[in-house]
C-alpha cells in the first residue's frame, strides 16, 4: 500500500495541489464561506448541517457532470 503525502491547506492557492475530489470539497467550502473554519480547525469542526450542505452541493455537481458525459 502506498501512502500519499498529506497536503496541508492554509490558503486558497493550496487547493490546486490536491486531488480532484478534494479540490471540489475545498472549493465548495470556500464558496459558502467555510474555508477559513476548515483550514484553521479541520473538517471535524463543521456542524452536521455545514457538512451536509457541502456534501449536497458536491453530489449535485457530480450528478450534473455525469449527465453531461452521458
Amino acid at each position: 500500500m502506498i501512502k500519499k503525502k498529506k497536503i496541508e491547506v492554509k490558503t486558497i492557492e493550496d487547493i490546486k495541489k490536491l486531488e480532484k475530489e478534494e479540490q471540489a470539497k475545498w472549493e465548495i467550502a470556500a464558496e459558502i464561506g467555510l474555508f477559513d473554519k476548515v483550514a484553521s480547525t479541520g473538517w471535524k469542526s463543521l456542524t452536521s448541517r455545514e457538512s451536509g450542505r457541502i456534501g449536497g452541493i458536491l453530489a449535485a455537481r457530480n450528478k450534473k457532470e455525469n449527465k453531461k458525459t452521458d
